[in-house]
């Protein structure tokens, strides 16, 4: 058996800068890897998909998991305890796949990138300026960050998050602010913009997660690691960490 582990990711500022012909939204943003994961077992000698920690992730072809094994042409047998929340915005399913991809030896960014706009990222890992769609990666220097993590119960779809920029963007001027996708999802998502408004009147200076649901701030306002907390959006589950872990 094979342990794997399997960082979230944590959009610090996010930056759409143009949209390609193809419709794909072109980025800048610094992305960090962060100590909530998933923990992946394999076994080389086996074909399967088990999840446990989560009942929303499919175990079916349309898995990463399973598409990062298919790419590399490897076979394995796979139980994924599922930590990283999913629809949360912490490219848990990208991380998952990148896991995969590091174990069979890695493959470069435009490879990753069919798997997802954020899985070169989680294959490298660390901290870095990510920019293109994802592909073009510049590392950047170790930088530890003590952040706490708000997990909503409810998702934010990424998809109709970026709908929703074009519509509120076309033929504007780009957004100001450290993440241009906070508008556009809470108009998808009436209850992030209520869990914004409710964070940031309780701790101060609070960010949405790349496309959400999650939120983040920049420090430790909690005694313990791990929590719940009731908000007006709904129970909200915290998780206290750093940013970029020491590997």
């Amino acid at each position: 058996m094979i342990q794997l582990f399997a960082p979230a990711k944590l959009t610090w500022f996010l930056e759409v800068t143009g949209v390609r012909e193809d419709g794909y939204h072109l980025l800048r943003s610094e992305m960090l890897s962060v100590g909530l994961m998933d923990q992946l077992v394999l076994d080389d000698d086996a074909d399967y998909l088990r999840v446990v920690g989560s009942a929303a992730v499919p175990t079916d072809d349309s898995n990463l998991i399973r598409r990062a094994l298919a790419l590399v042409r490897r076979s394995a047998g796979v139980t994924l305890d599922k930590q990283i929340p999913t629809g949360g915005g912490l490219g848990g399913g990208s991380s998952d796949a990148a896991a995969i991809l590091r174990w069979a030896g890695g493959v470069t960014p435009e490879m990753a990138l069919r798997l997802g706009g954020d899985v070169p990222f989680c294959q490298m890992g660390g901290r870095a300026l990510v920019e293109g769609v994802g592909e073009l990666l510049t590392p950047l220097p170790f930088v530890e960050r003590q952040v706490t993590l708000f997990l909503p119960e409810f998702e934010v779809s990424t998809a109709k998050v970026y709908q929703a920029y074009d519509e509120m963007h076309s033929g504007a001027k780009r957004p100001q602010g450290v993440n241009h996708l906070e508008a556009p999802a809470c108009r998808v998502q009436a209850r992030l913009a209520t869990l914004l408004d409710w964070a940031r009147a309780e701790f101060g200076e609070v960010q949405l997660a790349g496309s959400g649901s999650t939120v983040f701030l920049k420090g430790h306002v909690f005694d313990t690691p791990y929590g719940d907390v009731a908000s007006p959006a709904g129970t909200v589950k915290w998780c206290q960490t750093v940013a970029t872990p020491a590997a």
